[in-house]
């Protein structure tokens, strides 16, 4: 049978260290999403529209507001998902 004694050696559970990186986990999975959200706006955008000028702006500033996303845990997906807006209004008015 398993032996499920536990043993002197292992050190307790360190529950804060865990919720902190669980906490990071959604923060760069949220932040994640939306970057590449906007990222596939853009290229419809240069795909669609033929507008690659533009989809580059806008992959280039999706880049950049994945870099203040994950900077800032008040910004965090919401400079992306702006960027991922703009490209949506650009796919409709070109």
């Amino acid at each position: 049978m398993a032996d499920h004694a536990h043993h002197a050696d292992v050190p307790p559970m360190d529950y804060p260290e865990h919720e902190r990186t669980y906490t990071g986990f959604v923060h760069m999975a949220e932040v994640g999403t939306a970057v590449c959200l906007a990222i596939v706006g853009a290229l419809a955008v240069g795909g669609v529209k033929h507008a690659w000028g533009t989809a580059l702006v806008g992959t280039l500033l999706a880049v950049i507001t994945a870099a203040v996303g994950i900077a800032s845990e008040k910004i965090s997906w919401r400079a992306p998902v702006a960027v991922l807006v703009l490209m949506l209004l650009a796919l409709l008015l070109y």
